[in-house]
C-alpha cells in the first residue's frame, strides 16, 4: 500500500482525545486509509503524519469528512540507513 506523509496546520492548539482518535479511526476505515502515526509540533498546531492509503484522494476525502486540514499530501518512499550498510 502506498504511503504518504500529510501536513496539518491547526487554527489552535490540537487537544487529541480518545473519543477524536476514535472517529478518525472510524472515517479512515471508511477511506481505506490506515493513520501510521504522527509527530505534533511543539506548540500544537501542526502535524506531520505517515498514513498508509490507496491514494492521495482517499486522504484528502477522510480529512473533509472530519473537517481537519490536509495541507500538503505527498506519496512518500521508505529510506533507513541500515539499508546501504
Amino acid at each position: 500500500m502506498p504511503r504518504f506523509l500529510i501536513e496539518r496546520n491547526f487554527a489552535e492548539r490540537l487537544e487529541l482525545t480518545t473519543e477524536a482518535a476514535a472517529a478518525v479511526k472510524e472515517i479512515n476505515d471508511q477511506e481505506g486509509v490506515k493513520w501510521v502515526f504522527s509527530f505534533l509540533s511543539p506548540d500544537k498546531r501542526k502535524t506531520y503524519c505517515l498514513y498508509e492509503a490507496p491514494n492521495a484522494d482517499a486522504i484528502r476525502a477522510a480529512a473533509r469528512k472530519l473537517n481537519i486540514p490536509a495541507d500538503v499530501v505527498i506519496e512518500v518512499e521508505e529510506v533507513r540507513p541500515e539499508m546501504f550498510a
